[in-house]
């Protein structure tokens, strides 16, 4: 795989094939064609959402994907009541997790509370992205009951999707290939939902929370069942963009990149990207990206100490005409209020500044002028 991927990076146009139907590329990878859109099909496509503002979304009442999708613990009221907070700021769109042990061991229903869920988001103007797969934070998920949160621990229930063990085991790709399918091919042609994010940060390695028991080659496993999840999703021809984001690295050339993120990349309809720093670096990032003449989503941003804010970035964004994501909507079981380092730091208060998250469990602001903010700029034509 690597030696396919650095030939690729050296002769691109050897691999592409554009054929007669200008909406389409293909590029191989092995014996894998994957269809990926061209470059005017994903900017035509992108013309006429306008731009796109929102959070990535769990309702505070859930600790993690599992609790947010599972029967005994689905909450449209307090889902529909957030989304109304979220419409009400200007915001039009969403990216929301789903996982693999809920379609595992209820796929009819799992489809029936995303129709649910999509219902309550077209009432309030909101055009989610899902999130099919995810390498941060815990990587043993159990279905069932969840457990409650640890005091003052930013994201201390959340979970990877498939677990590591399921990483390593190839029998369980026919599993992951079903769910993959049966999602994206359910909703294929569905309107409500604006685009499918395949792996959430892929070659993550947990170090600060889970390190000592993450897969130390995680990438080795991650990589080719990254592609094979890409084609996948293309099998059931969907009528939204597919997307994977890189998240950390330098994106400077396409010499710098590491091999997955040429992966993510080459086989992204619309580029994603994450940034946690400050404007100067967000902006530099915009640049480097906008080489690939495709349309770019920061598909995560917003830690308050970190200089990554609205203020600082959604005027940027709206610049260059980038799709915003940022981390966090309400406080709740998530507790991502807690800066990354109460994995290591105690905390026994809410800390003085909110790491992410814009609103208390009963929606009044955080911060009243950044609510403000959002909804001067959202409202602007």
């Amino acid at each position: 795989m690597k030696l396919i991927l650095s030939v690729l990076a050296a002769f691109p146009l050897l691999f592409i094939n554009v054929g007669e139907d200008f909406e389409w590329g293909s590029i191989m990878f092995g014996d894998n064609e994957q269809k990926i859109w061209s470059v005017e099909k994903a900017n035509n496509w992108y013309e006429k959402q306008g731009w796109l503002v929102g959070p990535n979304f769990n309702p505070a009442s859930a600790i993690n994907q599992l609790e947010m999708w599972q029967e005994e613990t689905f909450d449209p009221e307090r889902i529909d009541k957030e989304l109304a907070w979220a419409a009400e700021l200007g915001m039009n769109t969403m990216r929301v997790y789903l996982h693999d042990l809920v379609y595992k061991n209820d796929p009819s229903g799992l489809v029936d509370r995303m129709d649910t869920f999509l219902d309550i988001s077209e009432k309030h103007g909101i055009r989610p992205m899902f999130v099919i797969f995810d390498a941060v934070w815990d990587p043993y998920p159990k279905a069932g009951p969840q457990r409650a949160p640890r005091p003052h621990v930013h994201n201390s229930g959340w979970v990877q999707s498939p677990s590591i063990d399921v990483l390593q085991d190839p029998t369980e790709y026919p599993r992951l290939e079903k769910y993959v399918k049966g999602v994206i091919g359910h909703f294929a042609a569905d309107q409500r939902i604006l685009a499918w994010d395949i792996w959430n940060e892929p070659d993550n390695p947990n170090v600060s929370a889970y390190g000592d028991v993450e897969l130390k080659n995680k990438v080795e496993y991650v990589l080719p069942l990254l592609e094979k999840a890409f084609g996948w999703a293309r099998e059931v021809n969907p009528t939204q963009p597919l997307t994977s984001g890189v998240w950390n690295g330098d994106w400077s050339s396409d010499e710098s990149l590491k091999p997955i993120e040429e992966l993510q990349i080459e086989l992204s309809d619309i580029i994603s990207f994450h940034c946690y720093d400050d404007p100067v670096s967000f902006e530099k990032k915009i640049k480097q990206l906008s080489r690939y003449g495709r349309p770019l989503l920061c598909t995560e941003y917003m830690a308050r100490p970190n200089k990554s804010t609205f203020e600082g970035f959604l005027p940027l964004a709206k610049k260059y005409n980038v799709a915003m994501y940022n981390w966090g909507f309400v406080s709740g079981k998530t507790q991502t209020i807690y800066p990354w380092d109460s994995w290591r730091k105690e905390y026994t208060a809410e800390p003085e500044l909110w790491f992410h998250d814009i609103f208390r469990y009963d929606g009044t602001p955080y911060i009243e002028g950044e609510v403000e903010f959002i909804k001067e700029i959202l409202g602007e034509e």
